[in-house]
C-alpha cells in the first residue's frame, strides 16, 4: 500500500466524523433559530422602538466556517420536506377547538381554508352575502380573509367582529386614491419612504384609526422588481415608520410572477427580510398570485400561484425565519374566472397548498368591485360555496418545518 493510500485511510474517517459533527451542530443551531419565540405584540418599550430605527447592516452571526451557509443553501442542513396536509371533510360545521384538541393529541396541527375576498370601492352598503360569509366564519371561530381598497366600510365591520369575538381575522386595507401606488423612484429610498408613508398615513380613514393595530396596511402596489436594492432600503425605512406609528405593514404587493429569486438575494432585501422575520405580527410580504388563465388557477404553478415558495427557499438559504405572507390579490385573471363548480375544485387545491405553510395568512379572491369586465358578478357566485367549503373542511398538518418541495403540490 502506498503512503498516499495509508494517509487517505487514516484521514477519511476523521474527515467524515468532522463533517457529521458540523452538520449536527448546524442543525441544532438552525433548530434553535427557527424555534425562537416571536416578538410580543402590543406596546413596545422605548429601547425596542430605538432598536427598530437602527440600520440593519450586520448579517446574522454564523459560528462555523463559510461551509455552513454553503451547506444550508444546498439544503443539507434542512430536514426533509414535511408530508402535505391531509384534507378532511365534515358534514356538520367545523368545531374548531374540538378538532384542534383532537389533532394535538395525535401530534398534529389544525389547518384551515384561508381563502377570502378582495373588495373595492362601492357607493352602496356592503354586499349582504359578503356580510353573511364574514358572520358565519366568525361565529364558527374560523378566521376569514378580507382585503379592501378605497372602501373602509367592510373593513370596519370586519374589525368589529374581530374585536368582539377574538377570532384572528386577516383584514387588509389599501388606499389608492390620494395616496399613490408606487413611491418616488427618483428620490433616495429613505426620503421616498418618508414621503410615501406620510401620504398614506395622513389619508388613512378616520373611522379606522382607532383599530389600526387590527389590520394590515398596504401602501405600495405592483412595484418595479428591477430596483430590488432601492426597494429593500425603501421597505426597511417604511417598516420602521409603520411600527413606530402603530401600524402593521404589508410590503410590495408584487405582481403575479414577480420578483425573481435574485431580487430577494440582494443584501438590502435580505436585511429587510430579517426585519420582517423579527416582527411576524407587524410586518409582512404582500404578493399577488394569478394563474393568468381564465380556466385553470394552477396553470403555471409554481411560478405564478405558489410562487411564495421561492421566497421561502431564499429565506431558508440565509437562515432567515420564513416571513409572514399575505396574498392580497388571488385568482385567475383580472377580468374572468371559471364557474363556481370548477372554481371551487381549484380553490380546494390552493387551500391545501397554503395550509402547508402557516406563514401564509391567507389569499383574497379578485374581485368584488366595479369595472374589470364586470368580474364582480362572477365573483359573487363564489361567496356562498367558499363559505360552505370553509365551514366543512380542514387539514391535518404535520408540525415542524422542512425543505421546500414544490412537486408535492402538483395539481
Amino acid at each position: 500500500m502506498s503512503e498516499r493510500s495509508r494517509v487517505s485511510l487514516l484521514l477519511g474517517p476523521l474527515l467524515l466524523a468532522a463533517f457529521v459533527l458540523l452538520v449536527v451542530s448546524g442543525v441544532a443551531e438552525l433548530a434553535a433559530w427557527e424555534g425562537a419565540p416571536p416578538p410580543a405584540r402590543g406596546s413596545r418599550p422605548v429601547d425596542q422602538a430605538a432598536q427598530i430605527t437602527q440600520p440593519l447592516t450586520t448579517p446574522l452571526p454564523i459560528t462555523r466556517t463559510t461551509l455552513l451557509p454553503l451547506m444550508s443553501r444546498m439544503g443539507l442542513l434542512l430536514p426533509p420536506p414535511l408530508p402535505p396536509p391531509v384534507p378532511v371533510a365534515v358534514t356538520e360545521p367545523l368545531d374548531v377547538e374540538s378538532v384542534r384538541a383532537a389533532l394535538a393529541a395525535e401530534g398534529k396541527e389544525l389547518g384551515l381554508a384561508r381563502i377570502g375576498f378582495h373588495v373595492g370601492p362601492d357607493d352602496g352598503d356592503t354586499d349582504p352575502e359578503l356580510l353573511a360569509w364574514m358572520a358565519a366564519l366568525d361565529a364558527a371561530g374560523i378566521p376569514f380573509v378580507l382585503k379592501s381598497v378605497d372602501n373602509a366600510e367592510p373593513v370596519e365591520q370586519a374589525i368589529e367582529m374581530k374585536v368582539a369575538s377574538g377570532v384572528p381575522h386577516v383584514i387588509i386595507y389599501r388606499r389608492s386614491v390620494d395616496a399613490g401606488d408606487v413611491p418616488r423612484y427618483d428620490l433616495p429610498p429613505d426620503e421616498a419612504a418618508v414621503i410615501h408613508w406620510e401620504r398614506h398615513r395622513d389619508n388613512f380613514p378616520l373611522e379606522l384609526r382607532p383599530y389600526k393595530d387590527q389590520l394590515w396596511l398596504e401602501t405600495v402596489n405592483e412595484i418595479d422588481k428591477e430596483r430590488a436594492a432601492w426597494l429593500g432600503l425603501f421597505a426597511q425605512k417604511t417598516a420602521r415608520l409603520a411600527i413606530l406609528d402603530g401600524f402593521n405593514w404589508a410590503a410590495f404587493g408584487w405582481s403575479s410572477g414577480e420578483p425573481e429569486a435574485e431580487h430577494w438575494r440582494v443584501p438590502e432585501m435580505r436585511d429587510f427580510l430579517r426585519l420582517v422575520a423579527a416582527h411576524p405580527d407587524r410586518l409582512a410580504i404582500a404578493v399577488h398570485e394569478y394563474s393568468l388563465d381564465p380556466d385553470d388557477v394552477s396553470e403555471g404553478y409554481p411560478w405564478l400561484v405558489g410562487r411564495f415558495q421561492h421566497l421561502f427557499e431564499v429565506a431558508d438559504s440565509y437562515r432567515i425565519r420564513r416571513p409572514t405572507v399575505l396574498i392580497t390579490e388571488w385568482g385567475w385573471t383580472h377580468e374572468d374566472l371559471p364557474g363556481p363548480e370548477t372554481a371551487m375544485e381549484q380553490i380546494a387545491w390552493a387551500s391545501w397548498l397554503y395550509a402547508a405553510y402557516p406563514q401564509v395568512k391567507g389569499a383574497a379572491i379578485w374581485y368584488l368591485g366595479p369595472n374589470f369586465g364586470g368580474i364582480r358578478e362572477k365573483t359573487r357566485l363564489l361567496i356562498e360555496p367558499v363559505r360552505e367549503y370553509t365551514l366543512h373542511h380542514y387539514f391535518e398538518v404535520e408540525p415542524g418545518w422542512g425543505q421546500i418541495d414544490v412537486t408535492l403540490f402538483w395539481p
